[in-house]
């Protein structure tokens, strides 16, 4: 048997919950029906038997009929019974008299004869303060059989015909509902086979299915522009590092074409030596991203040592450059929650970035913010145009300082903000007149 799906199960609770409570009311119905039926016929018998009462008179301790029966009173099966004789009696059954003289010697009570399909009640003639007789009247009780019998066929009947048409309305319903589900499945299945730009198009939301397909309409495109930035990472990546390998490949077989002067060995090996060092930045940024985003390692560090250690890693170009490095000593210990090698690579791109194009002096600060570090980065150099404040954050992208001067492969910046934000930071660049400015948020341990 297969499993059923969830429009099959969902089916069959529906029809085993109407089922169970159209059998419940069928039930109470009849039950109800049973009890008012009763209570009637046995209200009819007292009823007769105090008629009857009414047309009997006593007189020393003997019982008389005032007028006798007609036809329609001996129809009513009425006995009247005194000291142990019958002064009335209709016609009926010997089991039927047996049972009405036997009711006739007790109190005030009701019996019922199966066979006949009769209910009897005695009701005691009282005189002078003592029983002197009784009067049993009797109700026939095949209208009330006939009754619930016609009253439970009918109601079995409705109760099935109600449970078929909730089946069905249950069945087109779900069919109806769930379609679109099916249909977004189908979809979805040939979409990741060959298109990731399509889309769900059931308009605005307004119901659970179409707010599903906002939903996994805003999920497709955050996947889909996810898969576009790896996409034109690595692309650019490739080509970015396609030139420092160039390099490499080209300075080495120069210098081992022919014999050289030690001079110029020494310039090929400073040549291969930047361009390697590029490399292995861009690569270990790569794979401390990849590592921390997978979750592999967390740690925490602290914050100044940190700092310490990005600007010492920058000092030789700060030299370079003629620019001064200045790092801002904090007044009290802060912590970070990322390991101090991956705040080095976060922040060391955006110090060299600064000491590249600062005129004098690069400056670094740390300070506590809300549940998080702040690190701040200025130069005195030409600053970053706002246009460009978000554009240079892009691989391969370098600003308008840096697009003539061949230095790095573009990435530093876009690695660094990947980083910080895999360890649920960001970096900022800001705009403004007095030079550049890179703001460095990362979450304190």
């Amino acid at each position: 048997m297969s499993r059923l799906g969830i429009r099959g199960r969902l089916f069959l609770v529906v029809v085993a919950t109407v089922g169970v409570a159209v059998a419940a009311l069928v039930l109470g119905f009849n039950l109800i029906l049973a009890n008012t039926l009763t209570r009637e016929s046995r209200d009819l018998a007292r009823t007769r038997a105090s008629a009857q009462l009414a047309l009997l008179t006593t007189a020393h301790g003997r019982v008389t009929v005032r007028e006798a029966p007609d036809a329609a009173a001996a129809d009513a099966s009425i006995w009247v019974f005194s000291r142990g004789a019958a002064l009335e009696r209709p016609r009926s059954g010997a089991s039927i008299f047996a049972t009405a003289r036997a009711l006739a010697g007790g109190s005030a009570h009701y019996a019922d004869v199966p066979a006949a399909d009769i209910r009897l009640y005695a009701a005691p003639i009282i005189s002078g303060g003592r029983r002197i007789g009784a009067v049993v009247a009797g109700v026939s009780l095949a209208p009330y059989e006939q009754t619930r019998r016609l009253a439970l066929i009918a109601s079995v009947v409705l109760g099935a015909l109600i449970l078929l048409v909730v089946a069905l309305a249950a069945r087109w319903l779900l069919a109806a509902s769930l379609r679109p589900v099916v249909r977004m499945t189908r979809q979805a299945a040939a979409w990741s086979e060959h298109d990731l730009d399509r889309r769900f198009v059931l308009g605005e939301p307004h119901d659970e299915l179409s707010e599903l397909a906002a939903t996994l309409n805003g999920l497709l495109d955050r996947l889909a522009a996810s898969l576009r930035r790896e996409q034109r990472f690595s692309a650019e990546l490739s080509h970015e590092l396609r030139t420092p390998l160039s390099r490499l490949m080209a300075e080495a077989e120069l210098a081992l074409r022919r014999e050289r002067k030690p001079s110029e060995y020494r310039r090929a090996l400073e040549l291969i030596q930047r361009n390697a060092v590029q490399l292995t930045r861009t690569v270990e940024a790569l794979v401390a991203a990849a590592r921390h985003e997978a979750g592999s390692y967390h740690g925490t560090s602290d914050a100044y040592e940190l700092a310490v250690e990005a600007a010492a890693s920058c000092a030789d170009l700060a030299v370079q450059r003629g620019v001064d490095l200045d790092l801002t000593q904090t007044r009290t210990p802060m912590r970070v929650a990322v390991e101090s090698e991956l705040g080095e690579r976060i922040l060391q791109p955006l110090l060299d970035n600064a000491c590249r194009y600062g005129a004098s002096k690069v400056s670094l600060s740390i300070e506590r913010a809300a549940g998080a570090v702040r690190y701040t980065v200025d130069d005195d150099g030409a600053g970053i145009a706002a246009e460009e404040s978000e554009r240079i954050f892009e691989p391969g992208v370098r600003g308008i300082q840096g697009a003539g001067d061949g230095a790095g492969a573009g990435l530093g910046l876009a690695l660094a903000r990947r980083l910080a934000r895999s360890a649920n930071g960001d970096i900022e660049a800001l705009a403004r007149p007095e030079g550049g400015r890179f703001v460095v948020t990362l979450p304190s341990a």
